[in-house]
Parts: C-alpha cells; sequence; structure tokens
C-alpha cells in the first residue's frame, strides 16, 4: 500500500504531455502524491531548482518513455541519469513503440511497462499501478488521495479518439520545436478552473503566438470533444463561425439565422465538458469580450493586443530561450554547426518568425556568413525573403502592415518608433519620455498632453510593435531594423538623432563608481553605445559617454568598456585633436579597461603617453594629471616594481594633500595605494598605520558600506595578516566579505580579491581545510568568468596551490602551482613578486615530493633575486631561506642547512627588535 507521503515524479518530454496527465492522474487515483511539471511547475521558476528539489523529495521517478525523449535538446535523460545517481527508483513505462537499441544501457537494462500494446485503459490503469508499487496485493482499500488533478479525468491516449467535432483548418507544424513549458503553463492554467477557463497568449509580431496555440491544439486534441478554431481578426464574422458550430453540433435551426444559431452554440458549450474553442488574432477585446463562449469548457486566445491581460487571465509570450533557437535551426538544418546557430540566433534576437524565415533562405543554399553579412546591411530586403511555414506573411511584411495601421491616427506613436528604431533592442524607461518630452521636436502633437506617453506607447503595444511594461518598453531589433530603413526620407534624420541625444542626456543615472548607481547605468549604456558612431560626435554627450566607460570598468565589464573607450579616443581623437581633455580623458578610460582585463604590460605606455600629454597641457599639479601620476604608480606595481611604484605614489599623495587637502576622495586614494605598497616591500606596521588613518577618515566620511571603506577595509585584514593577527584578521574580514557581497554580489571582481583575503586570514589561523574549501569556490568562479590566464584566475589557482601544499596533497599542489608560475612567467616576468612567490610555493611542493635538488636549484635562484624586488629585509627572503635550509637538510648537507637557518633566525630576530 502507498504511503500517502509517498511522492511520484512524473518525467516526460513536452510532447508527451496527455500520457503525462493520464499518468499523474491515475497515480493520485491510486493514493500517491504526485509532482508534474504541467500541474505544479509555473512560467518564471527554476527550472533546474524545481527539478533538483523533486528528485530530492521523490520516492520514485515514473519515466514516460517515447521517441520524443530522445530527441536533441530534451533534458529528460538527465533527468533520470539523475533519480539513478540519487539512488531512487526509476519506473520505465513505455507508451510508444521505441527501438530498442537506441535506449541508453541504464534504461535497456530496467523492467518497463509498456502501456501502449495494452487492450484498454483499465488494463493500462493496472499495469502502471503494479509497476509503482508491485505486483503484491493490498491490505486494504487504498488511500482516498490528498490531491487530484482538477477538470475533468484525462482520457486514455491509445484509445483515445480525435475530436467528434473539429474545425481547425490550419495543418499542424512540423517544423514546431521549444515552447514546452509555455505549453505546459497553458494546460496547467486552463485545468485549475473548472468553468470558464479562459487563457489569453500575447506577444509581439512574429513570436509565434499562432503556432504555439496550433501545437497545443493537436498535442490535446484527444482531451476534447469539440475544437473550433476562429480566426477571430476580423470580430464582425465571429458569429458566423459560431453558428457554423451549432451546425456541426446539431443544435442550429436552419431558418433561425446567423445571430441565434451563435447563440445556440454558446448555449450548447454551457452544457457541455470537454470543448476548446481558439479565437486567434483576437485584437479587439472590447468588442470580443460579449462573445467569449461560458461554460466549463476551456478557451484559448492568441493577439498582439495586451489589453486582454485586463479582461482575461493571460500569458506573456516572449521570444525563444537561446536554447531553443538553436534546436529550431538544427532541426530544419542538421549541417549547421553549434556556433552558426548561436551567431545566427543572436543576430536575430532568437525570434520565432525571424528564425523560421532564416531557415528557408539557408536551405535554398545562402552560407550562413553571407546571411549575416546581408542581414546587417540590407535587413528589410533579407527579412521579406523567404517562406515561413506557419505564418501568413514575411517579418517585415508583417512589420509593415502593422506601421500601417500605426499611422492611421497614431502620430505620436509612429515618432517614438521612430526613435526607438534608433536605440539599444533593450527596454527603454517611460521616464525618459517623459522627462526629454519638451525638448523631442520629431514627435507631433501637444507637450503638455497629461497622456503623454501612453497615448504613444499603448498603439506601440496594440499593433504588436512594442512589448510595453509599467515603466518601459522594448523594440525587437528587427523592428527597429525594418523602421529604420523604411523610415528614410520620411523624416530629417539630423533632427531624429537630435532628438535621440535630447532623450539620452536628461538621463542622471548618478555617480557610476557606486553600485547603487548601476542599474540606470546599465539601462543607459545600450542606448548610448548602439548609436554611438553618431552620437559620439555630439559635444553635449561626450561627458555621459566618459561615465558609461567608468560604469563599465567598475561593474566588472572590462572587455566592454574597452571597445567603448578605444572607439571614442579613435573619433575624438580625429575630431578634436590627440591633447584635447576629453580625448586624454578616453584615452584614460582605455587604460582603465586594459587594467581591469589584467593587461598590465599594455597598460604602461598607454599611461606614461597620457601623463606625459597631461603634463605638457595642464601642468605638474592639475588633478587629471595627478591622476594620471597615480595610475602609473598603481600600474608599475602590478608589474611587480613596487620600490619605483611606492616614489611615485608617495610624490602624488603629497602633491594632493597639498592641493586637495587631507580628506579629499583622491588624498585617500593615494594614501589607501601608498599603505599597499608599503605592504608588499614588507613594511608593514607602516601599511597599517596609514590603513588605519585611512579607514577612519573613510568611514566618518562615507560609513561602513561605501565601496571605499570596504577598500579600506579589506587593505587593513591584509596589514593584520602580515602582522600575524590572525583572530581579528579573521574577524573583519568575514564581516568584510558579507558586505561585499551585499554591495557587488558574489561574484564581482571586487568580491573575489576579498575572498581571496579571507583565505589569508584562515590560513594565518591554521584553519587550512575551510581555507582550501573557500579558496577552491573562488577559483570555480573565476574560472566562470574569466579565462584560464586572467590574473584574477591565476591569483586564485595559487590560493588553491598553496592550501593543497598544506593539506597534504603536494601531487596536486605541484600541479596546479607548475601552471601558475608559468601563466605568471608568461604574463610578467621571473622576478615579479608573484612569480617568485609562486617559485618558493612549488618548490616547497618538490621538497614534500621528495624531489630535494629540484627543489634547492629553484630556491637558490629565487634567493639571488628577492633583495633586487622586494629589499634584503623582505619576509619572502626569509622563507625561502628557511625553506632552503630544509631541502638542504633533506640531502644530508646539514652544516650548510644549519648555517641558513641560524643566519636566517637571527636576521628575523633582529627585525623584530627594531620593531
Amino acid at each position: 500500500m502507498p504511503d500517502e507521503s509517498e511522492l511520484i515524479f512524473v518525467s516526460h518530454a513536452g510532447r508527451d504531455d496527455q500520457w503525462a496527465e493520464w499518468v499523474a492522474w491515475h497515480l493520485e487515483q491510486a493514493g500517491y502524491r504526485v509532482e508534474l511539471a504541467l500541474w505544479h511547475w509555473r512560467a518564471g521558476d527554476d527550472f533546474v531548482a524545481k527539478m533538483s528539489e523533486a528528485l530530492e523529495q521523490a520516492s520514485a521517478v515514473v519515466a514516460v518513455l517515447s521517441p520524443h525523449c530522445f530527441e536533441p535538446g530534451r533534458h529528460t535523460e538527465d533527468q533520470w541519469r539523475a533519480a539513478v545517481a540519487r539512488g531512487g527508483r526509476l519506473i520505465p513505462v513505455v507508451v510508444e513503440p521505441l527501438e530498442r537499441d537506441r535506449l541508453p544501457a541504464f534504461l535497456s537494462s530496467r523492467i518497463q511497462v509498456d502501456l501502449h500494446e495494452l487492450p484498454d485503459e483499465k488494463e493500462a490503469v493496472k499495469a502502471l499501478t503494479e509497476a509503482v508499487r508491485g505486483r503484491g496485493r493490498p491490505e486494504r482499500p487504498p488511500l482516498y488521495p490528498p490531491a487530484a488533478a482538477p477538470g475533468p479525468q484525462p482520457r486514455f491516449p491509445a484509445t483515445a479518439s480525435a475530436s467528434a467535432v473539429w474545425e481547425v483548418r490550419r495543418r499542424r507544424n512540423p517544423h514546431f520545436t521549444g515552447r514546452d513549458d509555455v505549453i505546459g503553463e497553458i494546460r496547467r492554467k486552463l485545468l485549475a478552473e473548472r468553468h470558464a477557463a479562459v487563457q489569453a497568449l500575447h506577444g509581439t509580431g512574429g513570436i509565434g503566438k499562432t503556432q504555439v496555440a496550433l501545437e497545443y491544439v493537436y498535442r490535446f486534441r484527444e482531451q476534447y470533444d469539440i475544437v473550433w478554431w476562429i480566426d477571430a481578426e476580423q470580430a464582425d464574422q465571429i458569429p458566423v463561425h459560431y453558428a457554423e458550430l451549432a451546425a456541426r453540433a446539431g443544435v442550429a435551426k436552419p431558418d433561425a439565422g446567423v445571430e441565434f444559431n451563435a447563440r445556440y452554440a454558446l448555449d450548447h458549450l454551457r452544457s457541455q465538458e470537454r470543448w476548446l474553442i481558439v479565437l486567434d488574432n483576437a485584437e479587439d477585446p472590447e468588442r470580443l469580450e460579449a462573445l467569449l463562449p461560458d461554460g466549463p469548457g476551456h478557451v484559448l486566445i492568441t493577439s498582439r493586443n495586451p489589453a486582454w491581460g485586463k479582461i482575461v487571465p493571460g500569458l506573456q509570450l516572449g521570444v525563444f530561450s537561446r536554447e531553443e533557437s538553436m534546436g529550431h535551426l538544427t532541426g530544419q538544418l542538421p549541417s549547421l554547426t553549434e556556433e552558426q546557430a548561436d551567431a545566427l540566433a543572436e543576430a536575430l534576437g532568437d525570434l520565432p518568425l525571424a528564425l523560421t524565415q532564416a531557415a528557408g533562405v539557408l536551405s535554398d543554399g545562402m552560407p550562413v556568413d553571407q546571411y549575416l553579412r546581408v542581414l546587417e546591411t540590407n535587413t528589410a530586403q533579407l527579412l521579406d525573403h523567404g517562406k515561413a511555414h506557419g505564418y501568413p506573411a514575411s517579418l517585415a511584411a508583417s512589420i509593415g502592415i502593422a506601421q500601417d495601421r500605426l499611422k492611421d491616427g497614431h502620430q505620436e506613436a509612429v515618432a517614438v518608433l521612430r526613435l526607438a528604431s534608433l536605440l539599444g533592442p533593450e527596454p527603454v524607461p517611460t521616464g525618459w519620455l517623459v522627462a526629454a518630452r519638451p525638448r523631442l521636436t520629431t514627435v507631433p502633437g501637444d507637450p503638455g498632453d497629461f497622456r503623454w506617453p501612453q497615448n504613444a506607447l499603448n498603439p506601440l503595444a496594440r499593433y504588436g510593435l512594442a512589448v510595453v511594461g509599467t515603466d518601459a518598453f522594448q523594440v525587437h531589433r528587427l523592428t527597429q531594423a525594418v523602421v529604420r530603413q523604411e523610415a528614410t526620407g520620411d523624416v530629417d534624420a539630423g533632427a531624429l538623432w537630435d532628438d535621440v541625444a535630447a532623450l539620452l542626456t536628461r538621463v542622471e543615472p548618478g555617480d557610476p563608481d557606486l553600485p547603487e548607481a548601476w542599474p540606470g547605468w546599465a539601462a543607459l549604456t545600450p542606448h548610448l553605445t548602439s548609436g554611438l558612431e553618431p552620437l559620439s560626435g555630439r559635444a553635449e554627450l561626450r561627458r555621459t559617454l566618459l561615465m558609461a566607460a567608468t560604469y563599465l570598468v567598475r561593474s566588472a565589464q572590462p572587455q566592454a568598456a574597452r571597445q567603448l573607450a578605444e572607439s571614442l579616443h579613435r573619433t575624438w581623437a580625429v575630431a578634436l585633436g590627440e591633447d584635447h581633455p576629453d580625448v586624454l580623458d578616453a584615452a584614460h578610460m582605455v587604460t582603465w579597461a586594459l587594467d581591469g582585463l589584467g593587461a598590465h604590460p599594455e597598460v604602461l605606455p598607454l599611461v606614461e603617453d597620457v601623463l606625459e600629454r597631461r603634463r605638457r597641457v595642464l601642468g605638474e599639479d592639475h588633478p587629471d594629471t595627478l591622476r594620471s601620476s597615480y595610475d602609473l604608480g598603481v600600474t608599475q606595481g602590478n608589474l611587480g616594481r613596487p620600490m619605483l611604484a611606492l616614489a611615485i605614489l608617495q610624490d602624488v599623495l603629497t602633491r594632493r594633500r597639498a592641493t586637495l587637502g587631507d580628506d579629499h576622495l583622491e588624498t585617500l586614494r593615494s594614501a589607501d595605494a601608498v599603505a599597499g605598497a608599503l605592504g608588499d616591500l614588507g613594511r608593514y606596521e607602516e601599511a597599517h598605520e596609514m590603513t588605519v588613518d585611512v579607514l577612519e577618515r573613510r568611514r566618518s566620511m562615507s560609513g561602513d558600506g561605501h565601496p571605499h571603506t570596504l577598500g579600506s577595509t579589506q587593505n587593513l585584514v591584509l596589514c593584520l595578516t602580515s602582522l600575524g593577527r590572525g583572530t581579528e584578521a579573521h574577524r573583519l574580514a568575514t564581516d568584510t566579505l558579507e558586505r561585499y557581497r551585499a554591495v557587488f554580489g558574489d561574484d564581482h571582481p571586487e568580491t573575489l580579491r576579498m575572498v581571496r583575503t579571507l583565505v589569508g586570514a584562515l590560513l594565518t589561523l591554521d584553519k587550512v581545510t575551510e581555507a582550501h574549501r573557500v579558496s577552491t569556490d573562488a577559483l570555480d568562479r573565476c574560472r566562470a568568468l574569466f579565462a584560464e590566464d586572467h590574473t584574477q584566475t591565476v591569483h586564485a589557482a595559487h590560493g588553491v596551490g598553496v592550501t593543497l601544499l598544506l593539506i597534504g596533497r603536494p601531487e596536486d599542489a605541484h600541479r596546479m602551482l607548475s601552471d601558475v608560475l608559468e601563466r605568471r612567467r608568461q604574463k610578467y616576468s621571473d622576478d615579479h613578486p608573484h612569480s617568485l612567490q609562486a617559485t618558493h610555493n612549488l618548490a616547497r611542493a618538490l621538497h614534500d615530493l621528495g624531489s630535494h635538488s629540484e627543489a634547492e636549484r629553484l630556491l637558490r635562484a629565487i634567493r639571488a633575486r628577492i633583495p633586487r624586488v622586494l629589499g634584503d629585509t623582505h619576509r619572502l627572503n626569509q622563507a625561502v631561506a628557511l625553506t632552503l635550509a630544509d631541502a638542504l637538510a633533506a640531502q644530508g648537507k646539514h652544516f650548510e642547512a644549519q648555517k641558513l637557518r641560524s643566519a636566517t633566525v637571527r636576521k628575523i630576530r633582529s627585525q623584530l627588535r627594531r620593531r
């Protein structure tokens, strides 16, 4: 007998929804709790999380098997393997004939139940329940199911017949792919209502609304006695369709006329179960609301008009996921590579109609590279070419028809659409339109109209040209391209770009250095870069463009920052001259972006050039010149020249104190950098004293959670760790890391740098196991975010290598540290402090592995170089000497080892006395 706490997870492919419902229903009737995505998961749920939770809680997984499960892109097999891996039962239930030799090995060896071969539903129910609970005779009647699937009992798919009354003049699309989650959500919501269940599927043109409705109809046709498809674009013809339904259902009266027979059809539906009415392209909800049928059946509406959401429940249909797009393309064009499919999907914005057209054009012989080139240069013409199965018109024609309707009485909407076509394809906040309205010269009408901007946006939504939300609207990139090309000659291009500039200059997201301003910059930046060529020449936008580059650097998007800054520098250098302050600011931003990419050797000549020009043009003590001098000092430090870095940074600090004062932001930044350089040289007490002072000033000025305060706090943790004050360092590091995560998120480079700082504090307390766990997680995150040779990744790998050494895994440590050292040598040199440190730790691993002579060779080489780079008193020099003494002793060179050890200990004691 089933325990009522026992949960069965029903796993299936989307095209087997009917079978899955039938299985779930009868398992519930047998007393089990059932988890079925079709019933219990909603659009927007985290699929992976829901799946993991279901597999974790389920006592068994019923796998509904058909050929659909093994189609490319399906995850059903992954679910079954996960169930087996968790030690749960996997019960294969075959619902369509399968080729046994195509089954995965872990399935072919399991006992299966073939439902499709059974003569009737009664036998199938028996076979299903016996498969789940075994053939043993129950001792008492099954438990009453704790919950039942709503609505009529699903019919047994193997024996169910097609609908008795069927009027669908469209053939099923053989190329339909994806949308399983949407179809499942439609089914779940329709089943959730026992009376008058209505769902409106709305979205922009070309999104595939009709195709989804059509697939739903064919997928669930056996569950309905009546399926009636109505082309509802012409509202006055809908009664005619209902009258035809009355005749087919046998309730029409020959002499009653269309209106009365339509009413007879609606009356008939009120008394019947298992009917489905589809109103396709129902664009006028106010007129059609009175024509919606009532009763215990289902109504599915497709429309571009989101106003249906005010009348009936609905679903917003978006573009394909990238996986769906690639599956759609490769399903029709099997020879496409994954890279080609991804490039096409990206260029076409994952829009189903555009993808279908592209598949048609490519199947006629056009190479992918040529298609992508033509798409960029002749978008409208290409999108008017190529047959799209299941769609009445090409994408370009569909957009053109919608624009023609828009021009009939909605001139504000036409103007906004043209403006939007020159922006990026990302959402545009409606507040921008409000703020800029008095300056928008291409928008007709009264600037003071209280209906603005809804009087422009609502028609765009109604005709499917934009997705309009409560605080933003969005136009698809292909719609933008068609509108841009068709608008040529209709309006003065200069005036349009004037309005775009007016729109973008009205936006003030705030200081791009601060994370709280990043959402505003994230909304603005794509629109600045989309029209960069015409916009970069406008003086009023230069400051905004530079701030956008700053935002990209600070928010850890250095590659995008580099592209923007380099483009601005090239354009402005030609127009304004190499020494113009804005040109130098753009060059300055290039160096910041390169620094974010970890390309420190590339930064140095650029920083030196900008500094020389600013000195000549602005003077030695100008704030911009001091910024470049500061950057030069930081760059020299990144390149492993801490003595030179310290000299430069101390000079900048002195000048900033004199010109800006002790508490100025730039002065405190310089003081932090000087403290960091002192720490790099092993002068930890001086670094600690300076860092404490900076931190106190930052806390009093900005509070504990400000990014600058967090940076100074992290520096203090480094000082405490270096001074051996592990308990203080660990406590402060733990608190600071939580603040970093709250401000920046888990994966920002600054957060990951703080994680490495915490690892150092843990190692000071000999918490090596925890340090290894934390550093391994940081490395995994770095690898997911950056390249293997990125500075962040290499630093994280070095941390893991050290912890591997300390937890007694010298072979693993040797592999990791060898790779780290090679990458650091390639990026910098053998003499860089990071290379010296990695060499020392690699030698420790060799020593632990018994390769004492090899360890000795490495240690002698770096011991000769450390004083030149870091000074004779640096801690690394003493650590290398002690490790070398151990390697010598292990080879029997006891006299030399003892002599070296004694000399090193005396030197350490002498340094401690001086402190």
